[in-house]
């Protein structure tokens, strides 16, 4: 029986964005998709996903003027990262990834991923399949000694919870699209408060990555506009950005044009040297590039 995918393909063509990106920028959250059935599909995975190759990664990056990507592992592959590390391989030094582990992983499966380029791991509470945050510290302390990060894909509530046990964490820790705020309050709001908490430990980092999923009108996506500032504001040197090419497992929001996605970048920094910093100091530290 052929698997067909359930959820929509990005746009074919990327519109050219007002500015190009700063020499040596990195866009630091992105997937590949093989074609359906060509890889394990995680069974308890929340969508199907087209084919997204990593020519076609590739290309959307060069209209943005970005050489350098990190590819984050998909839920819909599980601890499984044969996909996510083939392309990162095959981006050699301009590549790095996420994996998804738990707590089985073995030693050497954790050099081979390292060696292959990849420095964080992540939890995804949001699409199905991920790994129980049960195993949050026991997978902290495995990639510490790697001088791995944490990636975070929660809803603000889940953030609040956790809160005790982030300030305890032996690693970095990186949050999604803004830390996932509440659109409908403002930046006052308990679990945005807390984000800028543990940012002002310096253990922290926030992709300013995914307004569409905070605000699902469309283009421009102004109800993001205000995390986005408050951060940049708050924490310059602990941010990056992401395209979080190819936009999988969308519910309500129209896909986005990744040129109208980074047009807000450069909105929201319309100071060259914090876009510089974003887009290129902070990633290369965060990354190892």
């Amino acid at each position: 029986m052929s698997i067909e995918p359930d959820i929509p393909s990005p746009h074919a063509v990327t519109t050219r964005p007002e500015a190009q990106a700063p020499l040596g920028a990195i866009d630091c959250h992105a997937h590949v998709f093989a074609a359906p059935g060509a890889h394990y599909l995680n069974p308890a995975r929340g969508y199907i996903p087209p084919e997204a190759t990593l020519a076609n990664y590739q290309a959307m990056l060069a209209t943005l003027g970005i050489q350098r990507g990190v590819i984050v592992q998909p839920s819909v592959y599980g601890t499984v990262n044969d996909c996510s590390r083939e392309a990162v391989e095959a981006m050699e030094d301009s590549g790095r990834g996420v994996a998804v582990l738990d707590q089985t992983v073995s030693d050497d499966e954790l050099q081979r991923l390292h060696n292959a380029g990849f420095r964080g791991t992540r939890f995804n509470l949001h699409s199905g399949g991920g790994v129980d945050l049960d195993e949050l510290e026991i997978v902290a302390r495995r990639i510490a000694e790697l001088g791995w990060h944490i990636q975070c894909f929660i809803d603000h509530q889940t953030l609040i919870d956790l809160l005790p046990r982030f300030k305890k964490m032996p690693v970095d820790l990186v949050f999604d699209h803004l830390g996932q705020p509440d659109p409908g309050k403002g930046v006052d709001q308990p679990a945005f408060r807390a984000l800028l908490d543990l940012l002002g430990g310096g253990r922290a980092w926030v992709k300013i990555s995914g307004a569409y999923r905070v605000d699902d009108s469309g283009a421009p996506w102004p109800l993001a506009d205000k995390f986005a500032e408050a951060l940049i504001t708050a924490a310059p040197d602990q941010l990056v950005w992401g395209s979080d090419w190819p936009h999988p497992h969308l519910q309500t929001s129209p896909m986005p044009d990744d040129g109208d996605l980074f047009n807000r970048l450069l909105a929201w920094t319309g100071d060259k040297a914090v876009r510089q910093k974003i887009m290129v100091d902070n990633p290369t530290r965060l990354y190892d590039f």
